[in-house]
């Protein structure tokens, strides 16, 4: 189990160990230097335990990577802001510790108060109007200039949360100057600069999120209570006491919080400083909405004890995936239906100077649902609890509702005894006498009605935009009125749709671009109907949510528009639908429903009609459309690629703006083709791929053949089967592979083949007879179109062929070899077998060959390594085994794993071993053919590369059905290996992220 060292030793850090202990992952927390609660039966866990007498501290963060990587620590947790700042991130995450937190550049989006005003500045982030300044006296002068006397006087650098000064007066703001630069009252480190910045009015709010530098997953809104004293008297403090979730925030102004701290996270790494870890927001929400007052690179304290209270999911595996950069599938949980508050009891004369040593008594009887998080404890000579800090600890209660909890705590606190203690009585009144307090409403249940009212009035003009003939009445009637005589059909029939978008709302979500997925929503429905003939004639849209942000919804719903006016349809109207609970926080799921019309004569599929001869018309996509996205998902979350990286075959865009190209909407196109009556069916290549969809409008006793050469597939396809080693027939099922849409029509039409030419389509195939037994649709040369581009002329992998006999299969291979622009070239033919006709076939080319008989040998393994010792001295890079008559040893197919290619005479899995043709006969299939697979230890179960078919006739003999299928190896054998060669290079190219 892991070991986490958590440094710190303050409340916050105690409340990191207590969460993390209970990760069935974690078996021992080392908090350093921690306080009494962390070395004790005070610490709430048995995994909690104090650091060993070698833990060398924080002098030197070489000796402290050294006891990290001798104690094997998994995880480093930095809890307060100094280590980061001077950047013990940067230190052990070079020595390969996982550490969590910013390294030291990222760090300074707190460590430098003047870093992090410029940096909002240059990336429009709102905050106060600011400026710094390096000299007492210009500060002054400044300050008396203001209209308003009254500002904020900041210490640049790192002060303990004390460095800030609120000046209601032009005295109080020269005194905080002096203070901080004259007298150098928070350090030396402080005073060199300070920043001078207009007081904002409003109230406050922390927001915290983990990120991995990507993406960001928020934690409740919180608010702190930094004053010393009740009513919010006295002066700034540390922090005394928080509660959270902050219902005074509605779900409007929550989520221009979030957009805000998500273009942060964007703009850190824009700016070369990625920031990972706890991202803290302190937020004044103004009438013009929340501004930034600053930022801190780590969590709050005490917001800390009252978030992690409430958090469901595993603070362990939350971390390691802010560390790892997988944060985006990691769950990050909260229970919102309660509320946690939080009270700190601090010494007497704090912020000031105060007493230490002083015993604590009461925490023993407090009820067992109170949590206490130490901060300034420490134990004395005599064994007893006392206190050695400004803020002691944090009493929690977590409850039903606010009110319930916050009375709790300070029943909890005044339990707790210490010479001079005190804690503020009002942590958390401002909510509980806000109006939301006085009764339960729909707000207080999650749901917002005010920001669904101002949704609705931002999409009207969108949807105004989009009218066509027919449309009546207007947005927010009970329902949606189509005139259908006003569209101009004669005798029309309704056709209807509905889809979604998938998961790839999860890559939009992650890339923080929700512009394009509701043009994919419109595409994926519109698109379906037009495969009836149908004219698209209004749309609905289903936006559902767990918390509705506003901005985010009308961008989503900005493109359906956008896809409507595509598509010639109008937006009429939809739902959007706010359940919380139902959806994970920040999470949406989208629906479509599309209606059109077809005159009865132009109905279609006209299935009947199609036959043997008819020719298949292809229309290009755009990329991938909105399938599939599950598996793309998991092929990156598996790679070295982010979602932010430039694309390795297209540098001028990044992998997630390419995954988020919308879904083509063909209408326009494909209606004018239509209207030449020569289509007779069209397909939707949506889920299930190719093979799937074209199959939905083909009568029984036919098949379409594609060939793969004969439309250009986008790059993404070829790149995504190679990053995740996927079957060719998982691409065809899984994915488009560049035709969105398939038309098809008789093989005299050529006005519909010319009007769809206009728009990119092309003939891609042809309607063949079907042999019973046989699938619908067979796609030959897959894998030259999938990995077809870039072309990498006069790049050639070099290939030896190992053989036993008249190597027919040699001759295709050295024949594919010869052709121009041949990625392969064979560089060696060696044969077990002297005077065999390979030899012969090899020479004649002038290939060097080399005969190495198998006989002489004590063990099967000093014969295959003769083989390999003849392969690497004329650098091979595939070996091909064509009729080689000899069982390889596993240490010769694990040498050449990957590049170690076998054709087999049936259609793997069927039928493996010998007798292949045999084994068909006597199953009484009606199709058989050849496998070209990798080879493995197991026989004949090696990664299938290429399959190709024949039909197993009635009075089929071995001999027969050997000469029929070894034809077929002819082929198949030289594309797999011409794909392979293709694909090593492309991997090459791709500096063996592909692997």
């Amino acid at each position: 189990m892991s070991h986490v060292l958590v440094i710190g030793s303050g409340g916050r850090e105690h409340t990191i160990a207590w969460k993390l202990s209970q990760s069935p992952k974690v078996g021992k927390v080392t908090v350093a230097p921690g306080n009494a609660a962390t070395q004790n039966q005070f610490s709430q866990s048995t995994k909690i335990i104090k650091p060993p007498c070698d833990y060398p501290g924080l002098t030197d963060y070489s000796d402290l990577s050294g006891w990290c990587l001798a104690n094997q620590i998994s995880l480093v947790v930095v809890g307060p802001e100094d280590p980061l700042a001077n950047g013990i991130v940067d230190r052990l995450t070079r020595d390969g510790i996982p550490c969590f937190g910013p390294n030291k550049k990222a760090a300074l989006i707190e460590a430098s108060k003047k870093f992090a005003k410029s940096f909002m500045t240059d990336f429009k982030i709102p905050t106060a109007d600011w400026s710094a300044f390096t000299d007492a006296q210009e500060a002054k002068e400044y300050i008396l200039r203001r209209p308003l006397r009254r500002c904020v006087v900041k210490a640049d650098g790192l002060a303990a949360g004390k460095g800030v000064v609120v000046a209601q007066s032009e005295e109080a703001a020269f005194q905080a100057v002096d203070d901080i630069m004259v007298e150098s009252k928070y350090g030396s480190s402080c005073g060199d600069t300070i920043i001078v910045e207009e007081m904002l009015e409003g109230y406050e709010v922390s927001c915290l999120c983990f990120t991995d530098g990507t993406s960001v997953k928020f934690m409740p809104l919180s608010q702190d209570h930094k004053k010393l004293l009740d009513g919010d008297k006295g002066p700034n403090t540390g922090g005394m006491g928080a509660y959270a979730p902050c219902s005074l925030v509605d779900s409007g102004t929550e989520a221009e919080i979030h957009y805000i701290m998500k273009k942060t996270v964007l703009a850190m790494r824009t700016a070369g400083h990625p920031f990972t870890g706890v991202l803290y927001g302190g937020f004044m929400v103004t009438a013009d909405g929340p501004m930034v007052l600053e930022f801190n690179c780590r969590f709050g304290d005490p917001e800390t004890q009252v978030v992690l209270s409430l958090l469901n999911s595993d603070l362990y595996d939350i971390m390691m995936s802010c560390c790892t950069g997988t944060l985006d599938a990691q769950e990050v949980s909260f229970n919102t239906s309660q509320s946690a508050v939080g009270v700190v009891l601090a010494s007497g004369g704090y912020p000031n100077k105060y007493n230490k040593g002083l015993p604590i008594t009461g925490i023993d009887l407090l009820p067992p649902g109170i949590k206490v998080f130490h901060a300034g404890t420490a134990f004395n000579k005599k064994g007893e609890l006392t206190t050695s800090g400004g803020r002691v600890l944090a009493v929690v209660s977590v409850g039903n509702s606010l009110q319930e909890a916050a009375a709790e705590a300070q029943r909890a606190a005044a339990a707790v005894q210490f010479e001079g203690a005190f804690f503020r009585r009002d942590i958390a009144h401002a909510a509980l006498t806000s109006g939301s307090s006085k009764g339960m409403t729909y707000l207080d249940a999650g749901v917002d009605i005010a920001a669904g009212d101002k949704l609705v009035s931002c999409i009207k003009p969108l949807c105004k935009s989009t009218q066509v003939p027919g449309c009546v009445g207007s947005l927010g009637l009970f329902g949606s009125v189509f005139d259908l005589k006003l569209a101009e059909f004669k005798d029309p029939l309704l056709v209807s749709g509905t889809d979604g978008v998938g998961t790839k709302l999860l890559v939009a979500l992650e890339c923080g671009n929700h512009s394009t997925v509701g043009e994919d929503l419109v595409a994926m429905c519109v698109n379906d109907i037009l495969c009836h003939g149908a004219r698209p004639l209004f749309f609905l849209d289903y936006f559902a949510t767990s918390k509705l942000d506003v901005s985010q919804a009308k961008e989503v719903i900005a493109g359906i528009a956008n896809g409507c006016k595509k598509a010639g349809c109008a937006l009429v109207g939809g739902e959007t639908a706010e359940m919380p609970g139902v959806y994970p926080s920040g999470k949406y799921d989208l629906a479509g429903f599309a209606v059109g019309a077809v005159d009865r004569q132009m109905y279609l599929p006209r299935v009947s009609d199609v036959q043997v001869g008819d020719i298949v018309i292809g229309l290009p996509s755009s990329g991938l459309h909105s399938n599939g996205f599950s598996l793309v998902r998991k092929i990156l979350s598996g790679s070295k690629f982010k979602y932010s990286d430039l694309c390795p075959f297209d540098e001028s865009k990044t992998i997630g703006e390419l995954l988020l190209t919308p879904t083509r909407i063909y209408v326009e196109a494909v209606l004018k083709t239509l209207a030449s009556g020569q289509v007779k069916a069209v397909s939707h290549i949506t889920g299930g791929g190719l093979v799937e969809n074209i199959p939905r409008v083909l009568p029984p006793g036919v098949k379409v053949q594609l060939d793969a050469t004969l439309w250009k597939i986008p790059e993404v396809f070829g790149w995504l089967q190679s990053l995740g080693k996927v079957p060719d027939i998982e691409m065809c099922r899984t994915f488009n592979c560049g035709l969105g849409l398939v038309l098809i029509t008789g093989s005299d039409q050529s006005e519909a083949a010319a009007l769809c030419a206009e728009t990119g389509g092309q003939v891609v195939g042809k309607v063949m007879h079907r042999v019973e037994g046989e699938g619908q649709v067979q796609i030959d040369n897959l894998r030259a179109g999938l990995h077809g581009h870039p072309t990498y002329d006069g790049i050639q992998k070099k290939v030896a062929v190992l053989i036993s006999g008249s190597g027919t299969n040699l001759q295709a291979l050295i024949d594919s070899c010869a052709q121009p622009g041949s990625n392969a070239r064979i560089v060696m033919v060696i044969s077990n077998k002297d005077g065999v006709k390979g030899l012969e076939r090899a020479a004649l080319a002038g290939i060097p060959t080399k005969v190495i008989s198998h006989k002489g040998h004590a063990t099967r393994e000093s014969f295959d390594d003769l083989i390999t010792e003849e392969l690497e001295m004329v650098g091979t890079e595939i070996v091909c085994l064509a009729g080689f008559m000899r069982i390889l040893s596993g240490r010769f197919v694990n040498r050449w794993a990957g590049r170690l290619l076998n054709v087999h005479p049936s259609l793997l899995p069927l039928f493996k071993g010998a007798n292949a043709h045999e084994q068909a006969l006597a199953a009484g299939v009606k199709v058989s053919g050849c496998t070209v697979h990798h080879v493995v230890e197991e026989i004949d179960s090696g990664e299938i590369l290429e399959q190709e078919t024949v039909p197993v006739l009635p009075n089929d003999t071995v001999e027969s059905l050997q000469e029929r299928v070894k034809t077929a190896e002819h082929r198949a054998f030289p594309r797999a290996l011409h794909n392979l060669a293709k694909q090593l290079i492309y991997r090459e190219k791709c500096g063996g992220h592909c692997d």
